[in-house]
């Protein structure tokens, strides 16, 4: 009989002694169980090794060997006290983790931030983060604020009013939002806001601790007359706004209010938070120049990332302000992380000089509008009363009036019922909704599944419309999350 049977021929033999005897209990020893299987002592200790490696036994020097005794049941560890320890949980976090939520299997997204899988550059980007990761310079520590090369290209792309040496490279348009919330204001402060505005820009200005008062927005952006009133009332030193196809409600800031904004800004001495996010997701036309391009003195902090127009792995923006303000920001952003991964920055830089950029903006114009034309198209055909007032020239969501009394909450949460995923517009308010609002994403999905998507969210508008009825804050926040 081979060694191997042996072996095995013991270990059988102590399981079954073991699971007799009980925890504790004393087996036989090395010269018994050598004795008994006609075995050698190698082949017994073998054995007892085996079984102690799986927690069967215990073998304890010069005392012999027993059955091993389970470690103590903890039982269900009490957490409780975390409760205590965390007090009141920050506002916002619901909404959040709603908007950030995959679609269950089988549901048609018409809600998301960044490009379907279809749209994104993903080859052109793993070509340039391979050629970046064999550069070992790109693995050591560059300087904190982001390499310079970068920072240029953002600068130009901001216009003439910044420099390389104001920016500063983040990991996301997100956490330069942060920053700039953290770096130009401190807790108890007002900003101001668009209304309605990103969710995620409100979800960071609570976190901050800031007051947010929102500004009256229309469809050529917010009005300057409403702004000037605010900072007068508020006293508040800080502007959060999207000029350029703003995210919810797609409205470009109108040319003529170009002007009285930035003079309600100077004139109140306060900053103006510019989130270009979508300057590469033009679909109509050529964009305006931002803000940040006429800017002589120093008024507009501007913020532009690569997320949205490339693919949500590009964790690349970068945030610039004249004077003291930019140094705030590159001090805060040294506090948060140090520095962006070198070969990511490398490999933003290759890409967005490379011709794969042009190609790829080129191809997602093209896409871009054919994928708003069909949710469109699939809205006149089957829910006409959603179709926005106006259709926004770029970006990625059109933002769908509901009619009176409809709770837009109620619906997102039947519309997931139907395997359709959507969101409600009444997060995107800092204040209560003037009224109710979807927020539909037309690039979540390829066109041809928008007639669909939107024939499940017309069965859910018939069976969910409801009333309107005021809702607590966590009601509201956890009924959209997608099923």
């Amino acid at each position: 009989m081979s060694n191997g049977n042996a072996v095995a021929r013991v270990i059988q033999d102590l399981r079954g002694l073991a699971a007799v005897a009980g925890p504790g209990a004393r087996l036989p020893s090395v010269r018994e169980l050598t004795a008994r299987h006609q075995a050698s002592p190698v082949t017994v200790a073998e054995a007892i090794r085996q079984l102690a490696a799986q927690g069967v036994i215990e073998a304890r020097p010069g005392k012999g060997t027993f059955v091993a005794v389970p470690p103590d049941d903890p039982g269900v560890p009490d957490l409780s006290w975390q409760t205590v320890a965390l007090g009141v949980r920050p506002p916002g976090d619901d909404e959040m983790q709603a908007l950030m939520a995959l679609p269950p299997p089988g549901a048609i997204p018409l809600s998301g931030g960044y490009l379907d899988a279809d749209l994104q550059p993903a080859a052109a980007l793993g070509a340039a983060l391979t050629r970046a990761a064999r550069q070992p310079a790109s693995w050591q520590r560059g300087p904190v604020e982001g390499r310079e090369d970068l920072r240029a290209w953002f600068a130009r792309e901001a216009g003439a009013g910044l420099r390389a040496d104001d920016m500063v490279i983040c990991p996301g348009g997100q956490a330069a939002l942060a920053t700039a919330l953290r770096a130009l204001t401190g807790p108890g402060d007002t900003v101001l806001v668009e209304s309605p505005t990103y969710l995620g820009a409100l979800a960071a200005a609570r976190a901050a601790g800031l007051r947010v008062v929102p500004v009256p927005a229309d469809a050529d952006g917010v009005r300057p007359d409403q702004l000037a009133a605010a900072f007068a009332r508020t006293g508040a030193r800080l502007f959060y706004c999207q000029p350029l196809y703003a995210n919810p409600h797609g409205a470009t800031l109108a040319g003529h209010r170009r002007a009285e904004v930035a003079e309600a800004v100077r004139a109140a001495g306060a900053f103006l938070l510019e989130d270009d996010y979508a300057r590469d997701l033009t679909i109509d036309g050529e964009p305006p120049p931002p803000l940040a391009a006429d800017d002589p003195d120093g008024h507009i902090v501007y913020l532009r990332s690569l997320t949205k127009s490339a693919a949500p792995g590009l964790r690349v923006a970068a945030i610039g302000a004249r004077g003291p303000a930019g140094a705030r920001l590159r001090a805060a952003r040294l506090l948060d992380d140090f520095f962006v991964a070198g070969p990511m920055q490398l490999a933003a830089l290759d890409f967005v000089t490379s011709p794969a950029w042009t190609r790829h903006r080129r191809a997602l114009r093209t896409a871009l509008r054919e994928r708003r034309e069909a949710l469109l198209a699939a809205l006149r055909r089957h829910l006409p009363e959603l179709v926005p007032p106006a259709v926004p020239r770029g970006g990625l969501h059109l933002w769908a009036p509901l009619p009176d009394g409809t709770d837009d909450v109620a619906l997102a949460t039947a519309a997931a019922a139907e395997g359709v995923i959507v969101f409600p517009g009444r997060p995107w308010y800092a204040a209560e909704p003037p009224a109710p609002h979807l927020r539909l994403t037309f690039t979540a999905a390829p066109p041809a599944h928008h007639d669909e998507a939107v024939t499940r969210l017309a069965r859910a508008f018939a069976k969910g419309r409801a009333p309107s009825s005021r809702v607590s804050e966590t009601s509201s926040s956890s009924a959209h999350r997608p099923a």
